[in-house]
């Protein structure tokens, strides 16, 4: 049977804006489609368990720093799972610790996990408000992701690494390169968050379908009615066109 196994590291400490959203459509999309779906939660302490997809989501500064350290103990293991063909997604908060590590306001560190090279460091502003960004996971088939960006970091990325997407309407990672989130591979990091999955539900899918290449190579999506969650995306991307 196929099967999708997901960890949501840190659960009770990264889920400030409905991340938990995010889980929550990607087992509704497996189950639509008979593909049985497992997901396990991993605090501080807890052994990192295998996975097909590692899930990070967004937390206050002060969530961030108590799971901080813990998360750069395991990043060892989570680069190898990685490297074994495990995706990831990381979100807002989540995101920033996928880099070197976050410098804020009083110039104090918090240490990342250097998974891709990137850094963040506190604005004077927060960047608030509704974003579209057009991004192109698989080549030649551009599309739109939608949804709400809420943070006061401002994220650049080393030589060479790509953003999740191009903005479109919003601020993105910095509010001047015109880039949003990171994508390496099958690792994803981004700001947006509404939660992100509900009103993107080509992202959710691709998330799938990149997540069972690593037991059960590649697998045909049967297509489901997304008529409502296309019917949001179209509403979101009008707010934020006229944000």
């Amino acid at each position: 049977m196929t099967d999708l196994r997901i960890c949501h590291l840190y659960p009770e400490h990264l889920n400030i804006y409905a991340d938990r959203g995010n889980i929550a459509v990607l087992r509704y999309r497996c189950e639509r489609r008979d593909i049985a779906f497992a997901v396990r939660g991993c605090g501080p302490g807890d052994p990192l368990p295998e996975a097909d997809l590692y899930y990070l989501g967004g937390g206050q500064d002060r969530d961030q720093v108590a799971v901080a350290g813990d998360l750069v103990a395991r990043s060892g293991d989570l680069r190898a799972a990685v490297d074994g063909g495990a995706a990831v997604l990381a979100v807002c908060g989540g995101y920033q610790l996928l880099g070197h590590g976050y410098r804020g306001h009083a110039g104090d560190d918090m240490p990342g996990t250097g998974l891709v090279d990137l850094v963040t460091e506190a604005g004077p502003t927060r960047m608030i408000g509704n974003i579209a960004i057009r991004c192109e996971l698989d080549p030649g088939r551009p599309r739109t992701v939608v949804g709400f960006e809420n943070h006061a970091g401002r994220t650049h990325l080393g030589e060479g690494v790509e953003p999740l997407g191009q903005v479109l309407h919003g601020h993105g990672n910095n509010g001047a390169d015109g880039g949003e989130g990171v994508r390496t591979g099958r690792v994803l990091g981004t700001y947006i968050h509404g939660p992100l999955l509900p009103k993107n539900p080509w992202l959710a899918d691709w998330l799938v379908g990149a997540s069972l290449e690593r037991r059960h190579g590649t697998v045909a999506l049967d297509p489901l009615d997304d008529a409502l969650e296309s019917e949001a995306h179209r509403v979101a991307e009008r707010i934020a066109a006229a944000g």
